[in-house]
């Protein structure tokens, strides 16, 4: 699995980490039952310190995506994520709003948002981008 870590970006690598793990999940990169490698291998092949990757792999075991297993190790969890309930979408709204917010202040047109989160989503589900 190769990880793409901006060090100089303002978003801690720890959430870089799990945002490329989920979106591997949502492209079908990574599918249920693979095996990840262990904290300590993945933040050698990074240049990390492994507590930076644990970090991450505790939000991710914590939020369903995946196991983590003594002797299996850290695997993508094996029965999938669980559906979008009432509680997601309620945590999908606080996140979306401040940056819809934001979106509108600097004049983004509800078309343009939308076209923004149709070529996004198109590419997470491997359909092609026009």
């Amino acid at each position: 699995m190769l990880l793409a870590i901006d060090l100089q970006s303002d978003e801690p690598i720890y959430t870089q980490i799990c945002n490329q793990i989920i979106e591997g999940m949502a492209k079908r990169e990574l599918l249920p039952g693979e095996k990840l490698p262990s904290v300590r291998n993945l933040g050698a092949d990074i240049g990390i310190n492994f507590h930076t990757v644990n970090k991450a792999y505790q939000i991710l075991k914590q939020e369903g995506f995946i196991q983590i297993h003594r002797q299996k190790g850290v695997v993508i969890h094996p029965d999938g994520v669980a559906k979008a309930d009432e509680l997601y979408f309620a945590k999908l709204e606080s996140k979306l709003k401040p940056l819809i917010a934001e979106a509108v202040v600097r004049s983004v047109t509800e078309e343009e948002w939308g076209k923004l989160s149709k070529t996004i989503f198109d590419e997470m589900q491997g359909r092609s981008v026009e």
